[in-house]
């Protein structure tokens, strides 16, 4: 833990800001992983999941004495260990799509496609459920500061919006990027919000990148298709609107 701390307090003065190396080496693996799942690469899913452990600990040190005034994100923190077990998951699944694809090791691994209607329906139901859900439990638990109740909504919408887009490219969605627009726009405010400059400037690049993101994995839906390997194991469907 003492490491741990040193590496957080561990800053470079940035005008009025201190940016903690911590933060700012689990955002590179952010973006980093980020990379891979564009380019689908098996590596994505265990650099995002170091990016994960320590941007957990960049949320979670501002219970320690070492706070710098920031607001705590306990959302955030959550977040990051969801992140682990959805990417532990896509890790696995990943793995076994290039198994029964026998892919060549400079291949993507996978095939992208459209979520069939029954998979968006399913996506829809858990966004709201999920929110409905979680925001009421972030009030209960509290924020450690007097946050006004819009915070606990915005603060779901980013945790159960972030699972979703995770679980959907482990199952090579399109959506998936569409997922992870739709959460920047509230999570790039509301970090800005919070003082954690350095990941809302990530999640505003990021957000570019996911639109180009988007067209690389909508022109490989297009033009790949599953091996008949795949299709008669029924890992995936075969692409569809």
């Amino acid at each position: 833990m003492d490491i741990l701390r040193w590496l957080y307090e561990a800053s470079i003065p940035i005008g009025g800001y201190e940016l903690h190396w911590l933060e700012l080496i689990g955002v590179l693996f952010g973006l980093a992983s980020a990379v891979g799942g564009l380019v689908r690469r098996m590596w994505a899913w265990p650099v995002g999941i170091v990016g994960n452990v320590l941007l957990f600990f960049v949320y979670i040190t501002v219970t320690f004495d070492a706070a710098d005034g920031r607001a705590p994100l306990f959302g955030q923190s959550g977040r990051q260990i969801f992140f682990i077990i959805t990417s532990v998951y896509g890790w696995w699944r990943w793995n076994q799509v290039k198994k029964l694809a026998d892919r060549p090791d400079d291949a993507p691994v996978i095939v992208p496609r459209w979520a069939t209607v029954r998979e968006r329906v399913g996506m829809g139901v858990f966004m709201v459920a999920g929110v409905l859900v979680v925001q009421q439990v972030f009030s209960i638990i509290g924020a450690g500061w007097p946050a006004p109740r819009w915070y606990f909504w915005c603060d779901a919408w980013i945790f159960v919006g972030s699972m979703i887009a995770t679980y959907a490219m482990a199952r090579g969605w399109n959506e998936f990027w569409l997922v992870w627009i739709a959460v920047d726009l509230v999570g790039v405010p509301l970090l800005i919000h919070s003082g954690y400059i350095p990941t809302a400037v990530l999640y505003a690049v990021y957000s570019v990148f996911v639109i180009y993101g988007f067209v690389v994995w909508l022109r490989a839906s297009r033009t790949e298709r599953p091996t008949p390997e795949l299709e008669d194991a029924g890992v995936r469907e075969p692409s569809r609107s």
